[in-house]
């Protein structure tokens, strides 16, 4: 039986594992589902209905929860020749993703709802309920790869392709998880091309399919809109660093820090330049808006850290690079691990980083071994005190 690096087989028994394929639709999935078919596992395909009514979700080139897309990973599960199912997490879709959307920025923070899904949906929900039925695992098209120690511990690495790498939304992922996690599509060094040319090989009808991208579940990509229905309006005050007002928003809430777009100020900067959202204040409905060297972010605290493996010693520093974005690049870090708090203390050892956004998460790499993610909680700017959220 061949295999690919990171399964989570048992060790000199040779045994084909049951794997559960969680097929959204797309391209990668659908691959990913194929691999480990064509590895020798059990492997049965499911398709997640995340929406009471799916119509609300993006289609096209732009969803990953339409009926649409449950008919594509049907008809892909047909080509492999694995069972498939629709299972219906539309109830805890809504409680653990959307709401927990809704309240973030109710606070004046910009969350990640793609980490928050694969946290609390992928591998806690799906993968609690597949284990529940005695699969050994569940497959996901993401593009990270798993390595196996010799103790037989786990650990998640970026993907071979570092161009294609999505580590960053999976650095939630704690090591049970990982013990029962597949990404076929992980040490692969090809190209999204020949990605999408092997599933045409494999006759899947996806090979041409466009990406998914944005929020999946704000049908018409108006984030802002979709918060206003649910928020409400609140007319509140734009102010400069000085506290001088320069305009008038609708809700604090449709703001995320380093904005530039839509402020519509009346009032131009003195030197001409661009201003920029530095803070967001939900206590009392404003916005303060700066120059871009006001966003330069020397250090940042973290709550909620996840590890993916074992944690860093607490109260002794230790050097990392980190993430802050699902498509960022890397920069050098010294953390330090609160032993009361469990907070992280993060400073950037290099330049300071631009924009960061209370609410967003930072993922901590040891070279391509991804430690942990956290969730910002404060930041500290090179031209101003720590601003909190």
């Amino acid at each position: 039986m061949t295999d690919f690096p990171g399964a989570p087989t048992n060790p000199g028994d040779g045994r084909r594992l049951r794997v559960l394929a969680a097929m959204s639709g797309g391209v990668d999935s659908a691959v990913a589902a194929a691999r480990a078919a064509e590895a020798g596992h059990d492997v049965t395909g499911v398709h997640l209905a995340l929406s009471a009514n799916p119509k609300s979700f993006r289609t096209g080139a732009r969803g990953c929860c339409t009926i649409e897309d449950s008919h594509d990973a049907r008809r892909a599960a047909d080509v492999i020749g694995i069972p498939f199912y629709v299972w219906d997490l539309a109830d805890r879709f809504r409680e653990d993703v959307v709401e927990d959307f809704f309240a973030e920025y109710a606070e004046g923070r910009t969350p990640n709802p793609c980490l928050r899904c694969n946290e609390k949906i992928k591998f806690a929900a799906l993968l609690d309920k597949a284990l529940a039925l005695g699969f050994d695992a569940v497959c996901t098209g993401h593009y990270a790869t798993i390595v196996v120690n010799q103790d037989g511990s786990r650990e998640l690495h970026r993907a071979s392709d570092t161009a294609k790498d999505q580590s960053y939304v999976l650095g939630v992922l704690d090591e049970r998880q990982l013990a029962h996690a597949l990404f076929p599509l992980g040490d692969t060094l090809t190209t999204k091309e020949e990605i999408r040319a092997e599933a045409a090989a494999r006759r899947l009808s996806v090979a041409k399919k466009p990406d998914s991208h944005d929020i999946c579940f704000i049908a018409d990509g108006d984030t802002q809109g979709f918060l206003a229905k649910r928020l409400g309006t609140a007319e509140g005050d734009i102010l400069d660093e000085d506290g001088t007002k320069l305009g008038t928003h609708t809700g604090a809430y449709g703001y995320t820090v380093g904005q530039r777009k839509g402020l519509r100020l009346g009032v131009p900067a003195a030197d001409g330049k661009p201003r920029y959202v530095l803070d967001i204040s939900p206590v009392n409905n404003t916005v303060t808006v700066g120059p871009a060297d006001a966003l330069d972010v020397t250090a940042l605290t973290a709550i909620r850290p996840r590890w993916c493996g074992t944690p860093p010693a607490a109260g002794v520093p230790a050097t990392y690079t980190a993430q802050l974005r699902a498509h960022g690049a890397d920069v050098p870090v010294t953390v330090e691990l609160d032993p009361d708090t469990q907070e992280l203390w993060v400073r950037f050892t290099g330049e300071p980083v631009r924009g960061i956004a209370p609410g967003q998460a930072v993922v901590l790499y040891d070279g391509t071994r991804v430690v942990g993610s956290a969730t910002i909680a404060t930041t500290e700017r090179r031209t101003q005190a720590r601003a909190t959220a």
